[in-house]
């Protein structure tokens, strides 16, 4: 008993410091403030309608009507039943945020470096490079949460993978398992297929050696056993990824059937736009910034202090000394060919050396698949960029799901994972008694050559740069070509700072490897070392992105948004309706859906058919297809402020129509809108012609139909008409989950207008009901209770057998 404590001991110290460590970071928490992160105001301002629903009535609502006319909360934080999986994860984020993802990051990686048999010491240092990496640290500044959550979950599967292929069958497949649901769960399926890309590597690489050792009956067991605890872990998460797959043949990733842009000429037919897709391509050049991190000016809003250059030529400008720091305090330093960068992809001077230091010391399956992943990754993050857009357009053509996804330059988190994986295997390797001295000295004295060299390179010939951003053209008819040159001196004047502070890790990390090979340092203070150099070098530049700055009171955070006096006039009117809000970009914030039922929104994947409408007609604020959404209110700047302006002419709730316009396809379906009178015509596809009778609707003066209850999952009307109509309501049509019923018979219902609803309403007095009752979530959640029960059973029998063999 007394040995099992003292091999536990270590691993509790470490799981103690890492907890010190994520709250010393983000130590404001402490204090009650949380991070103000840009994105999660966003969603703040999407999911809340439907947290307040949940808070008032208990239920889930599963639909919101407070962004783009109406969409499912899918993706705004749904909760659904029997997902315990994610209750798991809950739990293991017990930390404030985001303290929690710090937190996630250190233990996962720690975890993947134990299942390499790495000392936990050098495990520890390994933590410290993986989780301070500059890029997992500002997407928690912005808020881009649940990638974050997803990183820290990779080394889970990886590790569970490896075991699996090591003939550790019981706990490989219950950390494989328990590694794919959480990752899963953290619903960021982009992350998630960048995971696969590198389980692909690791598998061709472990399929190589198993053909060359003649051990094909071993790797296809280990297959075998990895691809149950997959699907185990898709079951776990089978209502989100039910639910996922259904809306996104919806969302801006599917395809609606149009192949025309708002010109009418040809467009694309599926996916996502080439160009859209490739928007954020990583530089080839730009990617010295792993090593050196202001290579490129470091962020399109960077720090320089009040004794840079730019400073003093706003003062020259006449601007006074408040204006021309806050300009200096977010200079657009950065010159590289991305749009905007919130930060360097900085992986450390210090972990870079010793990843090209290990690539001398490490042999094996390890090194072939950490450079195979690592070098597949640096070229797809390429994206357009020449040489390597054959290979993006390649693999946006032919391997599946590549083009739903965008911002390829996100695919460096693969990096950011290998490379101090390798980098601290190659340290293991430097602590072996068997590896000779001489090897050794040969690894220090060429990684020194190699990183130093480069550093030093860039040092000699930083004159050849022109440190030309591409908005600098802007920037000179605003404030002239004075201003930019002093501009591009601070580029210069950053780039070479930090490539001196790159060549100075180097060597004082070559010198701590050199002096312990040499038996000037004994192996604690090597640690000690490595460590403090590691954790200097990366939070150094951590705290330039991500500080105590960016905390504020909770207040601040849990309200994002100040209603402004347009809103509030807005919010007396008690019925349901729409707002447009025209101060901004409709379609790129979710200020309006915090206050009001929105046209617009903010989402990664919003609704295709709204998103073409937007193109097509909103964009233009054509009256007639605002009308029809029941846009009652629109906000308009004025230079008073946001004003309110009430619109007389809006169809309402819904309404009944006098004539139909058939169409035979989406492209007719958006063009046919286009001058109609929506009050008076519907325009209707002929895939619904079976719903419609062979006539047209007469007028009646008498006929009639309101809303009278309204809840987002739930919307009653009362209808009044002296013969057969046809209604067209101002919701959005989503073929799955939402029911019609007149007086509580089921009754089928059909889309118009390219994206409303629409039925049939017999002569009479009716009640008709439109119910939301996603059938995905019923089965999805059947799969997840099964699945997490066999799941449940499989770990406590591993335990049970681990426990009896001991």
């Amino acid at each position: 008993m007394n040995f099992s404590l003292k091999k536990v001991l270590p691993h509790i110290f470490v799981f103690l410091g890492f907890i010190i460590i994520s709250l010393a970071y983000f130590y404001p928490v402490l204090q009650g403030k949380e991070i103000y992160q840009s994105d999660i105001a966003q969603y703040i301002g999407m999911s809340r309608q439907q947290n307040d629903f949940r808070a008032e009535t208990g239920e889930e609502p599963y639909w919101t009507d407070a962004a783009f006319g109406g969409m499912p909360t899918y993706q705004l934080g749904a909760n659904y039943p029997h997902n315990y999986i994610k209750e798991l994860d809950r739990t293991l984020r017990f930390l404030p945020r985001p303290a929690d993802y710090l937190f996630l990051y250190f233990l996962g990686i720690y975890i993947l470096l134990l299942v390499l048999k790495i000392d936990y010491r050098l495990a520890f240092l390994g933590a410290l490079a993986f989780g301070f990496s500059t890029y997992l640290i500002i997407i928690l500044g912005v808020g881009h949460n649940a990638k974050a959550h997803a990183i820290a979950y990779m080394p889970w599967v990886i590790g569970g993978i490896l075991l699996c292929f090591r003939q550790k069958y019981i706990i490989g497949f219950l950390l494989l398992a328990f590694g794919m649901a959480l990752e899963i769960s953290a619903n960021h399926f982009q992350m998630t297929f960048y995971l696969l890309l590198l389980v692909i590597v690791i598998g061709i690489v472990y399929l190589i050696e198993a053909f060359r050792k003649k051990t094909l009956p071993e790797f296809f067991k280990a297959l075998a056993v990895m691809v149950v605890a997959v699907v185990l872990a898709i079951g776990t998460n089978a209502t989100n990824l039910l639910a996922t797959q259904e809306y996104a043949d919806f969302s801006t990733r599917g395809d609606t059937g149009l192949t025309i842009n708002p010109e009418g000429t040809p467009e694309k037919s599926s996916g996502l736009d080439y160009n859209y897709i490739t928007e954020y391509s990583y530089g080839v050049l730009e990617s010295f910034n792993l090593f050196i991190p202001r290579f490129m000016g470091g962020s399109s809003a960077e720090n320089l202090g009040t004794d840079s250059a730019v400073y003093s030529q706003l003062l020259q400008l006449g601007a006074n000394p408040v204006q021309a720091a806050q300009f200096a305090e977010a200079a657009p330093t950065y010159w590289g060919d991305q749009p905007f960068v919130g930060a360097p992809a900085y992986v450390g001077a210090t972990v870079l050396f010793l990843f090209v230091f290990a690539l001398f010391l490490v042999r094996g399956k390890l090194k072939w698949w950490v450079v195979g992943g690592s070098l597949l990754a640096l070229i797809l993050s390429f994206g357009k960029n020449y040489p390597f857009e054959f290979i993006t357009r390649f693999f946006i053509e032919y391997v599946p799901l590549y083009n739903k996804f965008r911002a390829v330059s996100s695919i460096q988190v693969i990096l950011e994972l290998c490379i101090p994986v390798l980098a601290i295997a190659g340290l293991s390797r430097l602590f072996f008694k068997e590896e000779s001295v001489e090897r050794k000295v040969y690894s220090i004295k060429w990684a020194t050559i190699i990183t130093g060299g480069i550093a030093l390179l860039f040092l000699l010939f930083r004159g050849a740069f022109s440190f030309t951003g591409a908005s600098d053209g802007v920037l000179i008819q605003q404030l002239g070509p004075e201003f930019v040159r002093a501009l591009k001196e601070d580029r210069k004047a950053v780039f070479t700072a930090d490539a001196i502070r790159s060549l100075v890790y180097v060597l004082l990390t070559a010198a701590v490897l050199w002096f312990f090979v040499k038996q000037k340092l004994n192996r604690n203070l090597t640690f000690l070392g490595l460590g403090l150099l590691i954790l200097v070098d990366l939070v150094g530049v951590d705290k330039r992105y991500v500080d105590s700055e960016d905390f504020v009171r909770s207040s601040v955070v849990n309200r994002p948004f100040q209603a402004t006096e347009a809103d509030r006039e807005i919010m007396r009117d008690e019925s349901h309706y729409r707002v447009f809000d025209l101060t901004g970009s409709p379609f790129n914030t979710a200020r309006t859906s915090f206050f009001h039922n929105s046209i617009g929104g903010y989402h990664a994947a919003k609704p295709g058919r709204m998103q073409e409408l937007y193109d097509f007609y909103l964009s233009q604020n054509n009256l007639q297809v605002l009308n029809m959404l029941n846009t009652k209110y629109f906000i308009i700047p004025t230079e008073e402020g946001a004003v309110a302006q009430a619109n007389p002419e809006t169809n309402g709730n819904a309404w009944f129509i006098q004539e139909v316009k058939m169409v035979e396809n989406a492209n007719e379906a958006i063009q046919a809108l286009d001058g109609i009178n929506t009050k008076r015509v519907a325009v209707v596809d002929d895939d619904f012609a079976e719903f419609l009778p062979k006539k047209q609707f007469e007028a009646d003066s008498t006929a009639s139909i309101e809303l009278v209850s309204y809840q987002p999952n739930e919307l009653i009307y009362r209808a009044s008409a002296e013969s057969d109509r046809m209604a067209v309501f101002s919701e959005i049509y989503y073929p799955h989950g939402w029911q019609a019923y007149i007086d509580g018979e089921k009754v089928p219902h059909f889309r118009a207008n390219y994206v409303l609803r629409a039925m049939m309403v017999p002569v009479g007095e009716h009640e008709i009901t439109f119910r939301f009752e996603p059938e995905v979530v019923k089965t999805g959640s059947s799969i997840a209770l099964a699945s997490s029960i066999v799941l449940g059973l499989l770990l406590i029998g591993g335990l049970f057998w681990k426990i009896r063999r001991k």
